[in-house]
């Protein structure tokens, strides 16, 4: 008897995906609930678990081919190899990698037998440094692999000793010829597309302008030095700067409403909650997984969803649910050593809040010039709906809550 697999629903307003990677071949043994294919939807990748355990039979759906929602992709056979079929290739050893990641085999980066199949950023690294996956003990969900080890194992291979035996002769690589200009054509990925698509259409409706402060981060990074510890040992996770901008933010967008509002149609929506978007670099591109009611939740409610959401993206493993609404973005350019930005805001919201690095710059206390670690911080907003002084009342809100942590524990 065969089970059909076919494409999910994927959230509201996403009727299809594009087939980004089978991560089992026809013929492979699949268990109930086995991820067998990812799906690449406009906001996220999505993995389809088998329905059945059985045997995988003929796909329906190619990599790349677009699929809508209840579109069959493949089937599942009841326990037997299917006739003509591929089967699995027998293990040998390791498989050299590649010259360049659009030559490798998309198989190469799924382990055989009873592994796990692999999330698309664990695949990506197996690629990108050249471990054999079956060697790795993994210490995610079930004993799946993550990405932290697969880099774990490139560090101890990169740190063990060459073997004393002389290996033979590399076959020669044929050099490129000389003065050569290579160029390769990548097709855009659903998410790409989308995230292009969205970011111009902000430009193009919104009336975007950008206000600028600068945040003396003495108070904040003191605080953090002294708490830290006890921090992380009571709430098992670590005190970052996220929860004291959230919380910052939060002072800011009940002051200032309309820093918390959308443009729906001939109508103003203000919300009296604040569900912030909290950007983070995935690896097929930028992402923005929503910290809900942040104004109810404590500091290590805070820290604790956005390392959850980190760990997520890079993983591969955000749900639609996840990305879902957001009535206002904090986007942290510091953590890539940016000094200055203008953000643009991700609609339908009207503002984001754009964080960066922190760094020791003269400034001037009390008469005297000192040295404080200082960080520039940027307010984009719609012009539509927030004037300039609601603009910068509220950019010098979160600047005073920073700079006086006190604040955020009397909402003042």
């Amino acid at each position: 008897m065969s089970i059909e697999v076919k494409v999910p629903t994927l959230g509201e307003s996403v009727s299809e995906a594009t087939v980004g990677q089978w991560l089992k071949k026809p013929g492979e043994a699949v268990a109930l609930d086995e991820p067998i294919v990812s799906l690449e939807t406009d906001k996220v990748a999505v993995e389809v678990p088998a329905p059945a355990a059985g045997v995988l039979g003929a796909l329906v759906a190619n990599e790349g081919d677009t699929v809508s929602v209840g579109a069959l992709l493949a089937l599942i056979e009841d326990g037997v190899v299917v006739a003509g079929a591929q089967a699995p290739a027998p293990r040998t050893e390791a498989p050299v990698a590649p010259a360049s990641a659009s030559e490798a085999p998309a198989a190469a980066a799924a382990p055989s037998g009873d592994a796990a199949a692999l999330s698309p950023a664990v695949r990506r690294a197996v690629l990108e440094y050249g471990i054999d996956p079956s060697t790795v003990k993994g210490t995610g969900k079930d004993g799946r692999l993550t990405k932290e080890d697969v880099m774990a194992a490139a560090a101890a291979k990169q740190a063990s000793p060459a073997p004393a035996v002389s290996a033979p002769a590399a076959a020669p690589v044929a050099a490129a010829p000389a003065g050569g200009r290579n160029e390769e054509r990548v097709k855009m990925t659903r998410l790409r597309q989308t995230i292009a698509k969205r970011l111009k259409s902000a430009q193009e409706t919104a009336a975007l302008l950008t206000t600028f402060n600068d945040v003396d981060m003495t108070a904040v990074m003191e605080a953090r030095a002294k708490y830290k510890d006890v921090f992380e040992k009571k709430h098992g996770v670590k005190l970052g700067l996220m929860s004291f901008f959230a919380k910052a933010s939060v002072l800011a967008l009940k002051d200032i409403p309309s820093v918390n509002a959308q443009i729906q149609g001939d109508e103003i929506v203000y919300f009296d909650y604040v569900d912030i978007s909290v950007a983070v670099s995935a690896p097929n591109g930028l992402v923005v997984p929503v910290v809900r009611d942040v104004d109810k939740r404590s500091f290590a409610d805070i820290e604790k969803a956005i390392a959850n959401y980190g760990k997520a993206a890079r993983d591969g493993t955000l749900t639609m649910a996840d990305m879902a609404g957001g009535t206002f973005t904090i986007s942290n350019g510091g953590v890539f050593g940016g000094l200055m930005s203008t953000p643009i805001i991700n609609p339908p919201q009207s503002a984001v809040l754009g964080l960066h690095r922190i760094e020791d710059r003269p400034v001037v206390r009390n008469g005297e010039i000192v040295v404080r670690p200082m960080m520039y911080i940027a307010l984009s907003y719609d012009h539509r709906i927030i004037d300039g002084r609601e603009a910068v009342t509220a950019l010098k809100t979160i600047k005073e809550a920073i700079e006086d942590p006190t604040r955020l524990l009397i909402d003042l």
